[in-house]
């Protein structure tokens, strides 16, 4: 009873946040470009900052070179998922022009927006590394395969740019977080005022993004969400496939219990945020990207709940 109370605490104050976002939204206080910085402010500022001030007030140079082999359980699963997107492609006949999407969708998640936050409210500053750890291995695999399959898709023939690929995944979120490893590796102790600057800066990337999501909830219309069979598959490989996946892995490969927890519930979130943008720029169906992510976003406020109860 109490994993249950847990985990419906930490969702609801997720929701709380959310609902300010969506219900300001809702009463016109954001314009498109209202949206756009406050999508800025999170990635290029808040986040950034936020990686640097944890890491390097959190962690030591020997614990941040324990979790570099557990890179290979993320990687190693999403490779699976890759395959099983193929599989369901052919099995409820994915229409050619949603492929790549569908594809990308199945085996990338919100690992920032919304696993950050998620994370922290459930098993809070401890589970950092694992949430840095997936977050590594997935944003890699969304900005070199799953924008690739997206490109597919479009009008614009897909090809693989390593100029462009490279700065997309080298992020301001990744480079803070390479920063924050650089500090500690190089055992340098930042002055106090710039510490404090950071955590402060850092402390805005939880509200603001869940504020953001409430936002294109109500910018996306709970009025479209719908349960074809291109939905159903999506919602099947975010929420069923990706964790039951990751739960048999850690069947044969032996990690701490927060570890598995962490990597359990990553495994289950929203689709990528990113995911309508690039489909938009190439070409793409970015409406169809929209409503899934508005659809895993709202049904993730009920999976995660379960999943709690579920791996505890």
């Amino acid at each position: 009873m109490g994993v249950f109370v847990q985990s419906v605490s930490g969702i609801l104050i997720i929701i709380g946040l959310i609902a300010v976002g969506y219900f300001l939204a809702k009463r016109g206080w954001f314009s498109d470009e209202t949206t756009s910085l406050i999508a800025k402010l999170v990635t290029q500022v808040a986040l950034p900052t936020y990686m640097i001030y944890t890491i390097t007030h959190d962690f030591t140079a020997s614990k941040l070179i324990k979790l570099l082999p557990d890179l290979g359980i993320p990687v190693l699963s999403m490779t699976i998922l890759i395959g099983v997107s193929f599989l369901m492609i052919k099995l409820l006949h994915i229409d050619k022009s949603k492929q790549g999407l569908f594809s990308s969708m199945f085996f990338n998640s919100n690992t920032v927006f919304v696993g950050l936050p998620v994370n922290m409210a459930l098993f809070g500053t401890k589970s950092l590394p694992y949430v840095l750890v997936y977050y590594m291995a997935n944003t890699t695999f969304f900005w070199t395969l799953g924008t690739y399959l997206i490109q597919v898709d479009g009008q614009k023939k897909g090809s693989f740019s390593l100029k462009k690929t490279l700065g997309k995944l080298f992020s301001p979120p990744l480079l803070g977080f390479i920063i924050g490893l650089i500090i500690v590796m190089l055992n340098i102790n930042l002055p106090g005022f710039l510490m404090t600057d950071f955590e402060y800066l850092g402390n805005l990337t939880i509200p603001l993004s869940m504020i953001f999501i409430g936002i294109s909830i109500a910018h996306a219309g709970l009025t479209n969400i719908s349960f074809h069979k291109e939905n159903l598959g999506i919602l099947f490989g975010r929420f069923i496939a990706a964790p039951v996946l990751m739960s048999v892995l850690f069947l044969f490969i032996p990690g701490p219990p927060l570890m598995k927890q962490v990597f359990i519930i990553q495994s289950a979130m929203p689709v990528m945020t990113n995911a309508p943008v690039v489909a938009r720029l190439y070409g793409a169906d970015s409406d169809y990207a929209a409503i899934m992510v508005t659809e895993t976003t709202i049904l993730s406020l009920v999976v995660v709940p379960i999943l709690m109860m579920l791996i505890k």
